[in-house]
């Protein structure tokens, strides 16, 4: 079978959709090896993604296309695809390219989240209709939906009207490294790196308003938490606020911020910490949540959107927008060892839901069903 992606994310984004797009071709390739792989991207600055030899790429080779990449990954893809003799094409990040179509190329997309229908406040006017434009002409020319769960599944049946038929639900892949189990020099050589305190609670996630911070912080304040918050995420202009309200707290708060880290120093990171919260407002899936569990940390996080699909039975669940519950949440896990060890046994076992090898298994499944229709 040839199958071709659109890599952009892969090589270009460092976390979310990047994360997604490198685990889910990694997961193909090792699983699938007899088939061939082609990746579409425009290029690179700095490569987030070293590929198996066995993978092809294809990218822009003219001057004209590499100035003009956005344009080449809009109409050239489709072309190029037919030209490969493509047998499936799997748009990994809410879109296809024009006139997909109308070659012979059976099409996969794969929508993560409806966020900015459902928030519209988190983005720019143009962005949400860029993202609108996307999304709407992907799920209707593909021939197959792939949601990475049941929570965008459903907002894709009540804000684009799919047909339910036309959607999959497949639950994203959690990279191996975080099953790892790693020994007290490595995360010695953490502690040391970033220096660390000897306990701490960690959050993971972009510092932006969505993946609500300020919540967690206000937590921590009512409930008395006094160990230090690592959080790993970029910064944002939100940032600022957050920093405001550390500083009007410096007594009884003290938070690191570490941001550009691998994943091996995240999965260390995870076990090093006493908790991981994730108290985001609305998620297409959560990856942090699972990878969390399968690195054997407890977690606390939002009953909203997709969250419980990830965390399963093996989370803590608060109103993102009640404080006082994360900070209850966190008093009453922090203090009972027993509550904790059942949580990390329970989330091991609930993360084997999202091996790399069940999603490589049940994407092959979906590409081999399109195929033989």
């Amino acid at each position: 079978m040839k199958i071709g992606f659109d890599a952009k994310r892969a090589f270009n984004n460092a976390a979310g959709l990047g994360n997604f797009s490198r685990n889910s071709i990694t997961a193909l390739a090792r699983q699938f090896p007899d088939d061939k792989y082609f990746l579409f991207h425009p290029g690179y600055k700095k490569s987030l993604f070293v590929t198996p030899e066995s993978l092809t790429e294809v990218k822009p080779k003219h001057f004209w296309w590499k100035t003009l990449k956005s344009v080449w990954r809009r109409i050239l893809i489709s072309r190029l695809s037919k030209e490969n003799e493509l047998d499936i094409y799997h748009g990994l990040s809410h879109e296809l390219p024009a006139g997909i179509e109308k070659t012979a190329v059976k099409t996969v997309v794969t929508i993560h989240d409806l966020i900015y229908i459902r928030h519209p406040e988190y983005f720019h006017k143009i962005d949400r209709h860029i993202y609108d434009l996307k999304f709407r002409h992907a799920c209707r020319v593909a021939d197959r939906i792939h949601a990475i769960s049941e929570q965008t599944k459903r907002d894709l049946i009540t804000y684009f009207a799919v047909p339910e038929e036309k959607i999959e639900v497949i639950y994203q892949a959690v990279n191996p490294i975080f099953s790892e189990r790693f020994d007290e020099s490595a995360k010695q050589r953490i502690r040391e790196k970033f220096t660390l305190p000897e306990k701490f609670i960690m959050t993971v996630g972009t510092v932006e308003p969505r993946k609500n911070l300020m919540a967690l912080l206000e937590g921590m304040v009512s409930g008395k938490i006094n160990l230090p918050l690592v959080v790993v995420g970029a910064p944002t202009n939100y940032q600022i606020k957050v920093q405001t309200f550390i500083e009007t707290n410096q007594n009884l708060l003290n938070v690191i911020f570490l941001y550009e880290i691998s994943d091996s120093e995240l999965a260390i990171l995870y076990q090093m910490a006493e908790v991981m919260v994730y108290p985001s407002v609305f998620e297409g899936f959560g990856l942090p949540v699972a990878e969390a569990e399968a690195s054997g940390c407890p977690v606390i996080t939002s009953n909203t959107s997709s969250l419980p699909e990830a965390g399963g039975d093996a989370a803590i669940y608060i109103n993102p927008e009640k404080p006082i519950e994360i900070g209850q949440a966190l008093a009453t896990l922090l203090a009972d060892k027993d509550l904790q060890k059942s949580m990390i046994a329970k989330g091991k076992i609930n993360a084997q839901r999202f091996t790399p090898e069940i999603f490589a298994k049940q994407l092959k499944q979906l590409y081999n069903y399109l195929l033989n229709e």
